[in-house]
């Protein structure tokens, strides 16, 4: 590229290239300390580039839609995402949106194309709407940005992509425990006492399953039998420090206290005498945690991790983890996996997940006359519609039961003489 230059600056080389002028007089963007003159000029011409396009390392116009959804999960999702959606989104795009149109320039994908590939896919593949929905959210969102934020393209030709209708829709299975299924899941797992714990925490308050493991007896407020839900946990790959993190809860309104009913207020005060109990007895073997914030390059706190306190040191931000092992060791939400294979396996639940607790519980209170809204609220959903289509669910007796409520409404004498239909 001949706009670029390289010369030798004593034992090492540097690129140079003329960039545009400032107050009338030449300016020059230049890097040196490259071990070869080579390497200064490929530095150098991808440097050109990038400036050549305001901040880009690539042509905007030649870019494919793989090395755009890159870029995009980069600089868009990493930084306004949570770690668990970019995760989402990342296996979504590597699965099925690169391999099938992910060679194709970003400046000439149509909206024809597209609905194609959601035609193609729907044929391919036997997954719920719900999914499909996570796909299209996921292309939609990207030509979002790469029109509006980026400047990339200058139409969105996502703006009329829908989902087409579906003849079979396979729709994710919520399994509604029954007080049968509770009582013989609890009665197995007698002596586990953290699970036990942890199971009837979210059977009975309806929290997500990151928000029961991050819970710490500073968010528990026995007195007034209130549970504080401000944090949820979440895993990355294992390293020396280990992989939990704890953060904000899914949503704003995800933030939100809930009440303790008299049954778990006697698990949770009896637990925690017992986990009192067992610090004395382990005593400098108990294990304790703390946690600690990670920055970025530019020194923003953008995650904090829970890490494992070391004998002999003194910490700062201890945190006082609820649900652990009898020696204080922290294990997150793989405190369930195990008894749940139990549960699948021996106890014959097949379906049912920790998660579906929370669905339980709504619907329970919902169908004994809890209001659509504060179901909502005790959820932390803020738009109740969520609350109705996801966690609520009907079963044969409710919907037998509403079936004899209207019939009861509508006693009427000249109704029953007409169904008599006599002959």
């Amino acid at each position: 590229m001949g706009n670029v230059y390289v010369q030798k600056r004593g034992s090492v080389f540097q690129y140079q290239f003329q960039i545009a002028s400032v107050d009338g007089k030449r300016k020059y963007k230049n890097k040196s300390g490259f071990l070869t003159r080579n390497e200064a000029f490929k530095e150098g011409v991808k440097a050109y580039t990038e400036y050549m396009n305001t901040g880009h390392d690539f042509t905007p116009n030649e870019i494919s839609y793989s090395d755009y959804l890159d870029y995009w999960l980069d600089n868009y999702c990493k930084t306004n995402l949570r770690y668990r959606t970019v995760q989402t989104y990342t296996t979504l795009i590597n699965k099925y949106i690169k391999p099938k149109i992910g060679m194709y320039r970003l400046s000439t994908i149509t909206s024809v194309r597209l609905n194609m590939f959601i035609t193609d896919l729907i044929k391919e593949y036997d997954f719920s709407r719900a999914y499909f929905k996570n796909i299209l959210k996921v292309i939609k969102g990207s030509f979002r940005e790469a029109c509006d934020v980026y400047g990339l393209i200058k139409y969105n030709p996502t703006l009329t992509l829908r989902l087409p209708k579906m003849d079979i829709e396979k729709e994710e299975v919520k399994h509604l425990y029954s007080l049968d299924e509770i009582t013989k899941i609890l009665n197995r797992f007698k002596g586990q006492d953290a699970f036990t714990c942890s199971f009837l925490t979210s059977c009975f308050t309806g929290m997500r399953t990151g928000e029961v493991f991050a819970l710490t007896w500073d968010d528990i407020d026995l007195e007034n039998r209130i549970i504080h839900i401000k944090h949820s946990i979440y895993n990355k790959p294992k390293d020396e420090k280990g992989r939990w993190y704890i953060g904000p809860t899914k949503t704003i309104s995800g933030t939100r206290d809930v009440y303790i009913s008299a049954t778990l207020f006697i698990a949770l005060s009896n637990f925690k005498r017992k986990q009192d109990y067992l610090k004395k007895i382990y005593g400098k073997k108990y294990i304790y945690y703390h946690t600690e914030e990670v920055r970025n390059s530019y020194g923003k706190v953008i995650e904090t991790r829970i890490i494992e306190n070391k004998k002999g040191f003194k910490y700062d931000s201890n945190i006082n983890l609820i649900f652990t092992k009898d020696n204080g060791k922290y294990t997150g939400t793989d405190l369930i996996r195990y008894p749940f294979k139990i549960i699948r396996e021996e106890l014959g639940f097949n379906n049912c997940r920790f998660y579906d607790l929370r669905g339980s519980y709504a619907t329970k209170i919902l169908n004994n006359g809890i209001e659509r809204r504060e179901v909502a609220d005790i959820l932390g959903h803020r738009d109740v519609s969520t609350t109705e289509n996801y966690y609520i669910s009907s079963t044969s007796d409710t919907r037998k039961n509403a079936t004899e409520v209207f019939d009861n409404l509508m006693k009427s004498d000249v109704i029953d003489e007409i169904v008599e239909y006599k002959f």
